[in-house]
């Protein structure tokens, strides 16, 4: 399959684009999910900063993460359910539908005199349900549109497209909220939903794969007992569980960042993983080479933790953000090799039912907009100041801000009472990285 000269493959970066080619459905599917994660990627960034506008309070813009945990859970076992049982393509269309509907609530609401804090929240809860009724059907659909021998390139393919999206759409998405306000972020992806709706229209239709006198209690249960006999399967579900909840290091990219004085060390730090993964793709040609996929996905799980280690022990900026960078890419390697797997070897009529238990496993863990607990951990609240004041110059330029002398974090300069006693304001940009499968990462 390799040695075929008819293969498009960038020899260079390693990208095999066959899939690209050879599968109109597979295009079009791909081309919506890439302009669809952008808006999305851009809304995930003004949802918390326009909270943090209206409530002032981290701990109210750390809930949000709470309000998706919950259809995050539920939902993405029952959209795999349904992902086997009804036609996908269908359940595609209606999910993105209800995905548009919750962003043109975002953006009238954004558009109100006084904008409710509220809505964003049941907004988040429904975004957060509709995208993982969404998700198992979109990964079945992937492997059913790919022939068997080109599931690696298009593992890869899927790798760059939410990659990119993850730099791209949160930096302008921030730029956007910043000097345009949120609903100018709300309204371009409405846009973006718009064009990935007539991409996901020419989709052709997809049948059952469950039988309709199987009930979805009886359908889940079937699929929980195919991935207990798949001990393979069940270990890269758990590795990439544990990677998620004991070394994902987004929620502590702010205090990492208030340690150095560079004052575009958090940006910076930001797009540390996205981008690590995304050169760890763009060269993964040798993955093509590599048959074992579980030692693959050890090593590279391996990989992860040190360069997270990497991370956490290094007083350099540059290291910090090399030991980003390598755990990003090792991540993404992992991520080849895994949906590799499952998609090479679990059976079409499984696939939704295994994409819902894979949600889970790859989305359960610390997340950018669940950060309230740890800003409280030194026992008293930061209250964060404008984005805008922190991407407008370094803080020697701002007289308005100076360097606390207790925690290390920029602070508004204090008027009647001293420095020490001042009350601590943490200089954040905005969180704007999500996971590969944060919660309703569109297409993803």
């Amino acid at each position: 399959m390799d040695g075929n000269p008819d293969r498009p493959v960038s020899r260079k970066l390693g990208v095999d684009l066959t899939p690209l080619r050879v599968s109109k459905q597979y295009r079009r599917l791909y081309i919506a999910g890439f302009v669809t994660a952008l808006g999305s990627q851009a809304t995930y960034v003004a949802v918390p900063y326009q909270l943090r506008l209206l409530t002032h309070s981290p701990l109210d813009v750390g809930s949000l993460g709470l309000a998706e945990f919950l259809p995050l859970i539920v939902f993405g076992l029952y959209g795999g359910v349904l992902a086997d049982r009804l036609n996908r393509r269908r359940l595609i269309i209606s999910m993105e539908q209800v995905l548009m509907i919750s962003t043109a609530v975002l953006f009238v609401n954004a558009l109100l005199p006084h904008p409710q804090a509220w809505i964003l929240y049941v907004d988040a809860f429904v975004a957060s349900g509709a995208g993982s009724l969404q998700r198992p059907s979109i990964e079945a659909l992937n492997q059913m549109f790919v022939p068997h021998e080109m599931q690696r390139a298009a593992s890869t393919l899927a790798n760059i497209r939410m990659t990119t999206a993850s730099i791209i759409g949160p930096a302008l998405g921030g730029l956007a909220a910043i000097a345009l306000g949120p609903a100018s972020v709300y309204l371009a992806n409405l846009v973006t939903f718009s064009l990935s709706l007539i991409l996901l229209y020419s989709l052709r239709a997809t049948a059952a794969s469950v039988p309709a006198e199987d009930g979805d209690v009886a359908a889940l249960r079937s699929g929980v007992r195919y991935a207990m006999s798949r001990p393979d399967i069940v270990g890269t579900y758990i590795i990439d569980l544990l990677a998620m909840i004991l070394a994902f290091p987004v929620v502590m990219l702010p205090f990492v960042a208030a340690r150095f004085h560079e004052t575009y060390a958090l940006a910076i730090l930001y797009c540390g993983l996205p981008a690590g993964a995304l050169i760890a793709t763009l060269t993964s040609g040798w993955s093509r080479r590599v048959h074992r996929y579980g030692r693959a996905i050890v090593i590279a799980a391996a990989l992860w933790g040190l360069g997270i280690a990497l991370f956490g022990y290094s007083s350099s900026l540059w290291l910090v953000l090399l030991g980003l960078a390598v755990g990003g890419g090792a991540d993404a390697i992992s991520g080849i090799f895994r949906t590799t797997m499952w998609n090479e070897s679990i059976p079409p009529e499984m696939r939704g039912r295994m994409a819902g238990i894979e949600m889970i496993s790859y989305s359960l863990g610390p997340r950018p907009d669940s950060s309230a607990p740890a800003s409280w951990r030194r026992g008293r609240p930061c209250v964060s100041p404008s984005p805008s004041e922190v991407w407008r110059a370094p803080d020697r330029s701002v007289p308005s801000l100076s360097r606390c002398p207790d925690c290390g974090v920029l602070t508004r300069a204090p008027t009647r009472t001293s420095l020490k006693s001042a009350r601590c304001v943490r200089a954040r940009t905005i969180p704007s990285l999500s996971h590969e499968a944060t919660t309703s990462t569109l297409l993803g």
